[in-house]
């Protein structure tokens, strides 16, 4: 298939995901990396406390509100 084939399908709504290898696609900017952070006690209680209300992870809140917080400044990249 040719690039003005692939363009036409797309435009007209077709999937077009069938004549890509997905397996080989990398998203760099979302790799997880591990950092080690320290917070003091009654933070960590909180935490708890929210993590335990929404029912997820301690580290889930964590990067929610992180998140939300760099989107709301626009300091990192919205995805």
């Amino acid at each position: 298939m040719n690039a003005e084939d692939l363009d036409r399908q797309f435009d007209d709504g077709e999937d077009v995901l069938e004549h890509f290898d997905l397996s080989t696609l990398k998203r760099p900017e979302l790799a997880a990396r591990s950092v080690e952070i320290s917070f003091p006690q009654w933070m960590i209680a909180a935490l708890d406390r929210e993590a335990q209300r929404l029912g997820v992870e301690r580290d889930a809140v964590i990067k929610l509100w992180l998140s939300e917080r760099l989107q709301n400044n626009a300091v990192a990249p919205v995805q």
